[in-house]
């Protein structure tokens, strides 16, 4: 069993248009991740005073061993990629009292530079870095009286590989995976989403059980490597404890 995640490192503040922006490395997955602040929200919003925050997900073409098609050529939408934006989307939403924003949109772009496993988990915990520095802009620029973060969540994967459990794998053992599991928490360890995948054949729930233990593990490692990009000065404008 492998318990420990790879190598992570998150940078912030490394797009100098966005309102917030992060770039993760994750073993060797790449992604980066920018937040844009928009002065609209989705229609069913309009009027009410709340805000939203949502995401798009996508790969570049030589992020693969082969490469892959940009979205706009292709013939049909792209399942896989739409199903991860909605994932961060809901991730990131536990996070806010949406009510606060005041009518504006966090945009959250994740745009994956080179892919070796567990790309919508980075996705999710370098968009929290993102998330907070667009709302501590936000705040600055007086769009809104104080930061709404009810918390921060974190994200890791675990796969079943020959009946023992890896945590944060890599593209060979996560496409090996006889069981595919990604988990997503509040900073305290609840649950915020988990999806997994029997690839072969059913799994018995203990063995669920323990690959949601381990993935909780994981993301709490990465909740310190997220806390850390984020600095305590941030943490404190952000209103949540260092």
């Amino acid at each position: 069993m492998s318990s420990t995640i790879r190598p992570t490192t998150i940078e912030r503040s490394v797009n100098g248009y966005a309102e917030g922006s992060a770039l993760i490395a994750a073993g060797r997955t790449r992604v980066l991740v920018t937040a844009s602040v928009l002065q609209d929200v989705p229609r069913f919003l309009m009027g009410t005073g709340s805000g939203w925050i949502t995401a798009e997900y996508g790969m570049l073409p030589r992020s693969t061993k082969d490469r892959k098609p940009r979205p706009e050529t292709r013939s049909r939408p792209d399942g896989r990629g739409l199903e991860i934006q909605r994932l961060i989307g809901r991730s990131l939403r536990q996070t806010t009292e949406l009510g606060y924003l005041n009518g504006k949109t966090i945009h959250i772009d994740c745009d994956v530079l080179e892919a070796d496993g567990g790309t919508r988990v980075a996705s999710i915990n370098a968009g929290m870095v993102a998330l907070v520095e667009a709302m501590v802009w936000m705040k600055n620029k007086k769009l809104i009286p104080g930061v709404p973060l009810k918390g921060l969540v974190s994200a890791a994967s675990v796969a079943l590989v020959k009946n023992e459990m890896v945590l944060d794998p890599d593209y060979p053992a996560d496409s090996s995976a006889e069981v595919d599991l990604n988990g997503v928490f509040f900073q305290n360890g609840d649950v915020v989403e988990v999806q997994a995948t029997a690839e072969r054949s059913p799994a018995p729930q203990e063995r669920i059980n323990q690959m949601v233990a381990l993935a909780r593990e994981g993301a709490a490692d990465v909740l310190a490597v997220i806390r850390k990009t984020i600095g305590d000065e941030l943490l404190k404008e952000a209103g949540i404890e260092a």
